[in-house]
């Protein structure tokens, strides 16, 4: 099991704003998953990672395919209150799931 946030790195988000928008992927995506899918993650020690990727649309086509995977996932659109115009997309959380289901979709990519 694990998790993995997909970071829009076109943004060039400030460090601390690129912390709160992974915790919004993170929190929001486990709130989409399974009970036993949060119980397992949560006794595997909640296991994360966060990825890059290099557009908008990057992060739709992923958003899509996990939504085709039946995986749990949130799409992040920033507030618009600090550094970013409301509506952004800023990152993309997928799980927790299995880490193959993952890596399926997001083995390509690379960290932050």
């Amino acid at each position: 099991m694990k998790q993995v946030m997909v970071v829009n790195e076109t943004l060039k988000l400030p460090r601390g704003k690129l912390a709160a928008q992974v915790a919004h992927a993170s929190v929001a995506a486990l709130l989409e998953a399974t009970a036993d899918a949060r119980r397992r993650w949560l006794e595997e020690g909640m296991p994360k990672v966060v990825l890059r990727c290099e557009s908008e649309q990057e992060l739709l086509a992923l958003e899509a395919a996990a939504e085709r995977a039946d995986l749990p996932n949130a799409l992040i659109r920033d507030a618009g209150h600090t550094v970013v115009a409301a509506g952004t997309v800023t990152c993309l959380g997928i799980g927790p799931a299995s880490i193959e289901a993952i890596d399926a979709l997001t083995g390509e990519l690379r960290l932050v």
